[in-house]
């Protein structure tokens, strides 16, 4: 198994200087009649993409355009985020596993490498859970929880944040999303991806939060299933569950974006893109 050599990665880092939106879209209906829309760009082997909490598929044009050259990356709105249609249910991990599935299979993806961000990684592995790892090439976990022990201090700092995400929604809204980055971002980007979660309701943001950190849920254990290549990425955030993941897997590749912020495949999406090359490129 060899990694890909640096000259051949060249191009993938210069896609977003070089090329525009060049990416198509579409929907698929899912089981429970859920319109799930996706971003799709590229040909080859394919890579999909899971987004965080009320974040929009677009979050992931750097990787829409500099992985296209080599991939067939696929990035998804997940139910009532984006432009996915608003639903009354199906708010909880299990259901948007199975909405990671049903858009794979529709679009006929084959065996794939999954990627989630932050709440999309309780997804992925929840995936993995549900479905085993037979349709994956491999997994990508991104700047997000795997599981911890009982927090009573934790457990009030999110019910904080239930707090004002009721009570003063938009205001702290703005700052969760500038809190994402540590690199500079235009104010027309930060302006588009804090309406994209703005137009989240505010019911259905509320129960992301409550079902991923409220439920109690422990998914340390579903790593003992990853049978498949295993990368972890993170921010300085997120380091210590990055590092609990290689004590529990130790053939996991572990990634530190020291310079980066939550959105770190924004903040170095140059640097993000190369190892999710190298790695995508190593696997059978």
């Amino acid at each position: 198994m060899t990694f890909m050599p640096i000259r051949s990665l060249l191009p993938l880092l210069a896609a977003p200087l070089l090329y525009g939106a060049s990416w198509k879209e579409g929907d698929v209906r899912a089981s429970d009649g859920a319109r799930l829309h996706y971003l799709e760009s590229g040909s080859g082997p394919p890579i999909v993409l899971q987004p965080g909490w009320t974040m929009p598929a677009e979050i992931w044009e750097p990787q829409l355009r500099g992985l296209s050259t080599r991939f067939r990356v696929v990035a998804l709105d997940p139910r009532s985020q984006g432009k996915s249609e608003r639903v009354p249910d199906g708010h909880y991990a299990e259901r948007r596993a199975q909405d990671i599935r049903e858009v794979a299979e529709a679009l006929k993806l084959g065996p794939i490498v999954l990627a989630g961000w932050s709440l999309g990684v309780g997804e992925v592995l929840t995936y993995v859970a549900q479905y085993g790892t037979s349709s994956l090439r491999g997994l990508v976990l991104v700047d997000g929880e795997v599981g911890r022990d009982p927090d009573a201090q934790r457990t009030q700092a999110v019910l904080g944040m239930l707090r004002s995400l009721q009570t003063n929604r938009d205001a702290w809204g703005a700052r969760f999303v500038r809190s994402m980055y540590k690199q500079p971002q235009s104010e027309e980007y930060l302006g588009r991806i804090t309406a994209a979660a703005r137009s989240v309701p505010t019911n259905t943001a509320f129960t992301l939060i409550a079902n991923a950190f409220l439920s109690g849920k422990d998914l340390r254990p579903v790593l003992k299933a990853v049978d498949k290549p295993l990368l972890v990425v993170a921010a300085p955030g997120t380091q210590s569950q990055a590092e609990m993941v290689k004590r529990l897997h130790p053939a996991a590749r572990v990634e530190i974006f020291a310079e980066a912020g939550h959105a770190l495949f924004v903040d170095e999406a140059e640097r993000f893109n190369r190892v999710l090359a190298e790695f995508a490129s190593a696997l059978p």
